[in-house]
């Protein structure tokens, strides 16, 4: 009696609830009104349904994909994407290897470079009884036409080294990131074979002209030319966290393990890290734009620009850290290269200027010592001297960034040769008295690195690498769809 009642009561109440249409139809007997009302309330909430477990999975007549029997041919686009990503990492580790190989071609041409040397001074031993100096004429024309045949082939080996690398990324190698690490390494690569082979030139005239000796540095003394062409002097140089070769370099006494363990930890999170927040925040900015970009919407791409300044700046901080504190420092560590200061408080620059002759100290020393010091020796003057470095470091920047995204846009040429008039305009802040100057030349410093530089060539290269492999495209009446641009 008691569940009689209680389930005549309840389909009162659902009665009353769903059904109200029916309130003034006579009353139905009790065991059909509750069945009706639950069936209602089930269809009104499916969650509620009580069989969960006889769902018709098998309901109608169905082949596989892959049988002769299918209708429909299915698409094997992933395992051709499998192919390209196999095939760019195996070709990126072709290149990674062979590149390397020119600092041991360097090493045979400046092996053959000092036999020619010492034989030089060794014939001029027997013709001079005094030994004072081995250049007279016929040895300086010796000289001067070997050090140009040395000159050529030095210059082809590093040549070739970055061609072929430059060539194989730009055409076979599709995937942004082992393009980049590959262009990356050859330009670094390069720049050692450049200051590799131009050092050893300096050293070879002052062994050919022992009263010009006194000039080098005294550190030099230890290990002077020929003795540092040696195998084990150029593996050294190979994988000491420099771009300026010397013969000998400061060294630690012992290596610290567990600093090496600690810098390494670093550069794995900070690496997670920047996976993560480009994947997450940087990424979503940028495919918000393609639309907004391609439709020249100024406004709408001010604002991006804006958001995207901020997560831009970290992860550029991120990388920073990454490998300028805890990889070099690392690998300093390992091969116990005693100058670390790779960098110094950029971060407080006063001027442009500042900027980059602190943040990234490895590239400065090489601009500095093999490109501006040799120009105002020839006579150039500090200005002209500054202007072809950062057109130099232009053009190794558009390679680091346009190379690998298969699009030579000029953007990170134009980006690097602004920045001389930058550097103008704060130069005479950098001077001032006083704080006021230093801190409105940081505040300017900071605009135009946060805003104008990375998140302007960012979305710019993004775009142009979708314009050509990814979502930009145009539907048949010729315009722009923001819907297969993913914008919103």
């Amino acid at each position: 009696m008691t569940t009689t009642a209680s389930i005549t009561s309840l389909s009162i109440n659902l009665n009353d609830e769903n059904m109200p249409h029916r309130t003034s139809t006579p009353m139905m007997t009790p065991s059909r009104e509750p069945s009706n009302s639950i069936l209602h309330a089930s269809v009104k909430n499916p969650p509620s349904i009580k069989y969960r477990h006889v769902a018709a999975v098998h309901s109608k007549l169905r082949t596989s994909c892959l049988s002769h029997d299918s209708n429909v041919s299915p698409s094997f686009l992933g395992f051709r994407n499998l192919m390209v990503l196999v095939l760019n990492i195996v070709l990126g580790a072709v290149l990674f290897a062979l590149v390397p190989c020119h600092l041991f071609v360097a090493y045979i041409i400046e092996l053959a470079a000092a036999q020619h040397a010492k034989g030089v001074i060794g014939r001029s031993k027997r013709n001079d009884a005094d030994g004072q100096d081995h250049c007279g004429p016929q040895a300086n024309k010796t000289f001067q036409s070997t050090w140009r045949n040395i000159a050529w082939a030095h210059g082809i080996n590093a040549s070739l080294c970055l061609l072929v690398t430059t060539v194989t990324v730009y055409k076979y190698i599709h995937h942004p990131l082992i393009g980049t690490i590959c262009e990356l390494h050859a330009i670094i690569v390069w720049l050692k074979n450049s200051s590799y082979a131009f050092t050893n030139r300096d050293l070879r005239h002052a062994l050919l002209n022992p009263s010009s000796a006194a000039s080098l540095p005294e550190i030099y003394s230890q290990c002077p030319y020929p003795r540092n062409v040696t195998l084990k002097n150029l593996s050294y140089f190979w994988w000491a966290p420099t771009l300026v070769y010397q013969p000998v370099y400061p060294r630690s006494d012992h290596i610290r393990w567990i600093f090496v363990a600690k810098r390494l930890a670093e550069g794995a999170g900070l690496s997670v890290f920047i996976w993560v927040a480009s994947a997450q925040y940087a990424a979503p900015v940028l495919r918000n734009s393609l639309y907004k970009i391609a439709v020249l919407d100024f406004a709408s791409i001010v604002e991006r620009l804006m958001k995207l300044s901020t997560i831009s700046l970290i992860i550029w901080l991120a990388g920073f850290f990454a490998i300028f504190q805890s990889i070099l420092n690392a690998l300093a560590e390992v091969m116990q290269f005693g100058d670390r200061e790779f960098y110094t408080d950029w971060w407080n620059s006063p001027s442009v200027g500042v900027y980059w002759r602190t943040w990234n100290k490895p590239v400065y020393h090489f601009m500095r010592r093999h490109i501006y010091s040799p120009l105002i020796g020839r006579g150039w003057s500090s200005n002209a001297a500054s202007a072809m470095v950062f057109v130099f470091s232009g053009f190794l920047h558009e390679l680091a960034v346009g190379v690998p995204t298969h699009n030579i846009l000029g953007v990170a040429f134009i980006g690097m040769v602004v920045q001389l008039p930058l550097i103008s305009v704060t130069l005479p802040l950098e001077k001032m008295q006083g704080l006021n100057g230093k801190v409105l030349g940081n505040c300017i410093f900071w605009v135009s690195f946060c805003l104008v530089g990375q998140p302007l060539a960012a979305l710019l290269y993004f775009f142009a690498w979708q314009a050509k492999y990814g979502s930009v495209s145009k539907s048949p009446d010729g315009k722009i769809s923001p819907q297969s641009l993913g914008s919103t």
